[in-house]
C-alpha cells in the first residue's frame, strides 16, 4: 500500500508545500533586496514590502512554463505519490532551514528539485527520471550565474560610458532612483520563476489524487496561493543572507546595485520564459560578482564567493539524500498505520 490517504492528507501536503514556498520567500528575500538595502537606497523594513508586492504580481506577467517543467519534467508524474511529495518537501525544507540558519545563500529551487529526485529514485529507481529536464536544470546552475555575471559587466561598461562626464553626485542620485525599478524587476523575476516550482509540485499532487484531469494546467487558486505564500515569506526577510549577499561578497554603490539587479532580472525573465527552473540566488550572486570584478578583481571577496559556489554544488545531492530519507520515513509511517 502506498502512502495514500483521504482528502485531509492532500490538504496537509498542500499546506506543507505552501510552507516550503513561504520559506523560499524568506530564504531568498536577500536576492531581491540585498543590493537596494546595502546601498542604503531603501531601508530594509520598506524594501521587503517593495519586493513582496512584485513577488506576488509576477503571475500576471509570466506563463507557467517552469511549473510544467517541475510538475512533469523532472520525474514521471506516474510515480508521484503522497510519500514522494512528502519526501521532496521534507528534504528541501530541511536543507533550506540549515542554510538559512548558517546565512548561506543556497538555492531553494535546486533543493526542491533535488528532494523530488531523491524521493522519486527511492521509490522507483532511475527509470522514472526525466533526464532532459534534469540536465536542463543542472545546466542552469552553470549558465544562470555566468549570464548574470556577463550581463552585469556589460551594464557596468554601458552606464560608465553614459555617465562619464556627469558629476558623481548627479549620477549617484539617478541610480538611487533607478534602483527602485531594478529591484522591482528582479523581484518580478524571482516571483515568476521560484513560485512556479511549488505550483508544479502542488499541481502534480492534485493529478495524482485525481483532482485534476486532462492536459497539465495549474489551477488559479494554486497560482494565487503560491504567489501569496512567497510574498509573505519575503516580508519576513532573511537577514543573515541579506548581509552575506549585500556586503560580504563586495561593496556595492547604487550604480553597481542597479547593474546587478538589472542583469539578474534579465536573466530570470529569459529562463522563466523558456521554462528552465533556475536559482535566483545563483543569478544575483553572479551579477554581484560581475559588478565587483568590473571595478577590480580584488574588490570581490573570492573566499566568500567560493564558499557560496560549494553550497550550490552540494545542494541537489544533499537535498536528494534528505528527500530519500523523508520518503523512507513516510513509508515506515504508512506501514505502522496499517
Amino acid at each position: 500500500m502506498d502512502f495514500q490517504g483521504p482528502g485531509l492528507l492532500l490538504i496537509v501536503l498542500v499546506v506543507v508545500a505552501l510552507a516550503f514556498d513561504f520559506l523560499n520567500g524568506l530564504h531568498d528575500a536577500a536576492n531581491s533586496i540585498a543590493t537596494i538595502v546595502s546601498t542604503r537606497v531603501l531601508p530594509a523594513r520598506y524594501a521587503v514590502f517593495w519586493a513582496a508586492f512584485f513577488n506576488f504580481i509576477a503571475f500576471a506577467i509570466f506563463g507557467q512554463h517552469v511549473a510544467a517543467t517541475v510538475g512533469k519534467g523532472i520525474i514521471s508524474p506516474g510515480i508521484v505519490s503522497d510519500a514522494v511529495i512528502f519526501g521532496a518537501l521534507g528534504g528541501a525544507i530541511t536543507w533550506n532551514v540549515v542554510t538559512w540558519l548558517g546565512g548561506i545563500p543556497s538555492s531553494s529551487s535546486h533543493a526542491l528539485i533535488g528532494g523530488l529526485l531523491g524521493a522519486g529514485v527511492a521509490k522507483a529507481g532511475l527509470h522514472p527520471v526525466v533526464w532532459a529536464g534534469v540536465w536542463k536544470t543542472v545546466g542552469g546552475i552553470v549558465v544562470s550565474p555566468a549570464l548574470g555575471l556577463a550581463l552585469a559587466l556589460l551594464l557596468v561598461l554601458i552606464v560608465s560610458w553614459a555617465f562619464v562626464k556627469t558629476r558623481p553626485a548627479f549620477a549617484d542620485g539617478v541610480f538611487r532612483r533607478l534602483q527602485f525599478l531594478s529591484a522591482a524587476a528582479f523581484s518580478l523575476g524571482h516571483g515568476g520563476n521560484d513560485a512556479q516550482k511549488t505550483m508544479g509540485i502542488i499541481t502534480v499532487l492534485l493529478y495524482a489524487h485525481g483532482k485534476l484531469t486532462g492536459e497539465f494546467h495549474v489551477p488559479f487558486w494554486v497560482v494565487l496561493s503560491c504567489q501569496g505564500a512567497m510574498a509573505a515569506g519575503t516580508l519576513m526577510g532573511g537577514w543573515r543572507i541579506v548581509h552575506t549577499m549585500g556586503s560580504k561578497i563586495t561593496h556595492l554603490t547604487p550604480q553597481q546595485g542597479f547593474c546587478a539587479e538589472t542583469a539578474g532580472a534579465i536573466s530570470l525573465f529569459f529562463f522563466t520564459n523558456i521554462g528552465v527552473p533556475v536559482s535566483t540566488t545563483h543569478t544575483i550572486t553572479g551579477a554581484i560578482v560581475g559588478v565587483g570584478a568590473a571595478r577590480r578583481v580584488s574588490a570581490v571577496r573570492w573566499n566568500i564567493a567560493s564558499n557560496i559556489v560549494w553550497a550550490w554544488v552540494i545542494t541537489m545531492p544533499v537535498a536528494g539524500l534528505l528527500g530519500a530519507a523523508f520518503y523512507g520515513l513516510a513509508r515506515l509511517a504508512d506501514r505502522a498505520l496499517g
